[in-house]
């Protein structure tokens, strides 16, 4: 019989952080931290430190919330809200995170930054078609057993590209493309901290951080861990080499997008920059490396978010099949990348806006749980005072076509009102004052 092991390794446990921080590390973090550094001049390192409060901070949160209530999923925490509720919060996040909006995105955004350069327009309709087959084929045979994931992904995976993306930071720093003395752009200039800060809040990682924590956990299992108290401490600690490895190439990718200002203007993304950057250091070569890049970003969050929706669906609705739950992600992340269901795609961005407020209350009360002590009134009560303006978040981020009624736009001016509403944490305030009212009624009435 195999000895199963009541303490993971620190080999172990690196592995693990590797593989999550290859599920996080997507192509979206390849990009906004280089926009980040284009705009911030002089002031990176102000912007880098707000970035990483909330870029890194957050989603090791997330994990850790997870760990430190003894959750085993997204549906198991937020069931101590309640279980309507944990049905309702989960299938939304998990639809909008997996097939609805988060994956389609993944195989498009790969194929844009990897594959299109190299393709003549006409024939970029075709190509996507078989490209999202062979990226959804891949992504479902590596899916198929997530305790699998810490090989293919922690072990694999990242380390690739980790190399790939450490020849350009290290070609960066030995040949730099200037000064980071520049200035300052838009509010950067003013408030470049604060600004740092939002943008890392607006990479909804911490949505990332509960959709992943499963994997996590179910990862520590897999490798013989099975005391509550010590999957806890080892979900922290994975935690915890994900973000530290995550905050290294934020810093550097800011660094390497303010010098990157000596050579080419502003652009409008970070993808232009990056780009632009690859080919002043490589040359064509530069094209395929950066292709490479992207599509095993791309392809680690995707492997993972796809085997995070299979676990947590399988929880909730134990008689379906896990590979017939893969199959139908799959299928449905395939048709949205290529029949382009814009209007899909476009209402997701609500629902992920309405979803964020109440998933940072789910998190911040689970990390306070050891200080607050566990009760269904804070939860419950924080819930329901962040539950109207993340609805407001939500309609704020609807398309502007549909904001033009009368009765959404007076729904917009009250959000306005609300402390804190232009950073998008409208919520923080009533959020706290639920959390105050839940706490005191938990002190004086019977514990539930």
């Amino acid at each position: 019989m195999k000895f199963m092991s009541e303490k993971l390794t620190w080999k172990n446990l690196f592995f693990i952080g590797s593989m999550l921080f290859g599920l996080f590390f997507g192509a979206g973090n390849l990009i906004f931290p280089v926009f980040l550094g284009q705009q911030a001049g002089r002031n990176v390192f102000y912007a880098i430190i707000g970035l990483l409060i909330t870029g890194v901070g957050l989603p090791l949160l997330g994990v850790a919330s997870m760990g430190m209530t003894g959750s085993n999923s997204v549906f198991d925490l937020a069931g101590k809200v309640n279980r309507p509720y944990a049905y309702i919060f989960t299938v939304l996040l998990y639809l909008t995170m997996g097939p609805f909006f988060a994956i389609p995105r993944l195989a498009t955004i790969s194929f844009q930054l990897g594959i299109a350069p190299f393709i003549a327009k006409p024939q970029q309709k075709l190509i996507l078609l078989l490209f999202s087959a062979i990226f959804f084929g891949v992504t479902f045979l590596l899916s198929r057993k997530p305790s699998q994931l810490m090989n293919y992904v922690g072990k694999w995976l990242t380390p690739i590209f980790l190399v790939l993306l450490g020849i350009l930071v290290v070609t960066a720093f030995i040949k730099p493309m200037g000064t980071l003395n520049l200035p300052a752009h838009n509010q950067y200039a003013q408030a470049p901290v604060l600004t740092g800060f939002t943008e890392g809040y607006n990479t909804m990682d911490a949505l990332a951080s509960l959709a992943f924590g499963v994997v996590v956990i179910d990862t520590i299992k897999s490798l013989g861990v099975s005391h509550p108290g010590q999957i806890a401490k080892d979900t922290i600690k994975s935690g915890l080499i994900s973000v530290i490895l995550m905050g290294i190439i934020y810093t550097f990718l800011a660094l390497i997008g303010t010098m990157s200002v000596n050579k080419f203007p502003l652009a409008a993304n970070g993808g232009i920059t990056l780009a632009q950057v690859f080919n002043y250091y490589f040359g064509s070569f530069g094209s395929l490396l950066l292709a490479l890049i992207a599509i095993i970003a791309c392809l680690k969050t995707s492997i993972g978010l796809t085997s995070a929706f299979g676990e947590t669906a399988k929880e909730m609705f134990p008689k379906f099949n896990y590979q017939v739950i893969l199959i139908f992600a799959g299928t449905l992340s395939f048709l949205v990348a290529n029949i382009g269901l814009t209007k899909l795609i476009n209402y997701s961005t609500p629902v992920l806006m309405f979803l964020y407020p109440l998933a940072m209350v789910l998190i911040i009360i689970a990390v306070l749980t050891p200080i607050l002590v566990e009760s269904k009134w804070i939860f419950e009560m924080t819930t329901l005072f962040t539950l109207i303006p993340a609805l407001f978040a939500g309609l704020d981020a609807l398309p502007k076509g549909v904001k033009t009624s009368g009765f959404i736009q007076e729904i917009l001016l009250w959000n306005s009102h609300l402390p804190l509403s232009q950073l998008s944490l409208g919520w923080v305030l009533p959020a706290i004052v639920g959390l105050v009212i839940g706490w005191i009624v938990s002190k004086t009435v019977k514990v539930r």
